[in-house]
């Protein structure tokens, strides 16, 4: 199974035990097909389910599938895990998209509807999915997911949407990197309202909503939104969050419960900074990596951490 970078056990990097495997194809070419039919993602995970015991496995990641401008993308992966879920009984946690820079940019990763994997898993606690491409969500009630979270250089509207429209009462940390509008990063603040409500959300107690080019209007949404309340940890980061949306945080509602605020990869002031680190001094504020500001500059370009 080494000939295409199949399989391997690791020590699970999630706290959901048990064991963890990898499947991927080779990106780069190293290993030539020989007389082999099917994408190689596909034959290492019918070699993976053929030769060890599916029961076992607890985790499962995910690489690389194909090249997405050869029109690949993780639809295959998630039906052939979704079709084994039954056999696959004990995962708890799925990283789709363990695909990294050198394979290819995280705007490349294309994707297609991965609502299978919920709907297949109704014991997954724990769900990754890097890449925003082609990225499809339905509404579902999950009663078991802890943890969410999307890597994206752009993550679609759509999917912003059904997760405010999904029934998550477990769910406890939920991560979006939203992106920017040149990679199909299109949501808006209104997107994001009924999440920002909560409703559907009781047990959430972290809430990432990231790397936007829109970062000061999300604050300003989140300075007056329900859900804050109840969280323990809070992340406006990577984004391009300037004075204008950090001074709607200090003008709403306190945030001085919270444990940890990561505003890091910013444009805020000195001056700022300081107001910020003075009126959280219980709390555990980010502010590193502050990004060069060119105040007399009107057309000084401020960018995401992650994009392309």
């Amino acid at each position: 199974m080494t000939d295409e970078n199949l399989t391997g056990p690791t020590e699970p990097t999630e706290p959901t035990g048990g064991v963890s495997w990898r499947l991927a194809g080779d990106p780069f070419g190293h290993v030539r097909d020989k007389g082999q039919e099917g994408p190689a993602i596909q034959r290492a995970f019918e070699a993976f389910m053929a030769t060890r015991d599916p029961g076992r496995v607890r985790e499962i990641v995910v690489g690389w599938w194909g090249a997405g401008y050869e029109g690949h993308t993780s639809e295959l992966p998630v039906r052939l895990l979704s079709e084994a879920a039954d056999r696959l009984r004990n995962v708890r946690s799925i990283f789709l998209g363990d695909i990294e820079q050198e394979e290819a940019e995280i705007s490349w990763i294309e994707h297609g509807d991965v609502t299978p994997l919920l709907e297949a898993f109704p014991k997954l606690e724990y769900l990754h999915i890097r890449g925003g491409s082609g990225l499809r969500l339905r509404p579902v009630r999950h009663e078991a997911l802890r943890t969410l979270w999307f890597e994206s250089g752009g993550l679609p509207a759509g999917v912003v949407r059904a997760v405010g429209a999904s029934e998550f009462p477990a769910l406890q940390d939920l991560d979006m990197w939203l992106g920017v509008e040149e990679y199909g990063g299109d949501a808006t603040v209104a997107d994001l309202e009924p999440i920002l409500s909560g409703e559907r959300l009781p047990a959430l107690r972290h809430l990432g909503l990231q790397d936007s080019e829109i970062q000061d209007e999300i604050a300003e949404a989140v300075a007056s939104a329900p859900v804050v309340a109840r969280l323990e940890a809070l992340s406006l980061a990577m984004g391009t969050l300037t004075d204008t949306g950090a001074e709607a945080l200090l003008s709403g509602q306190p945030l001085t419960h919270l444990k940890r605020l990561d505003l890091s990869h910013h444009y805020l002031s000195d001056a700022m900074m300081e107001r910020v680190r003075a009126a959280f001094p219980g709390v555990a504020v980010d502010l590193s990596d502050r990004q060069e500001i060119d105040e007399d500059d009107e057309d000084d370009w401020r960018y995401v951490a992650v994009s392309e």
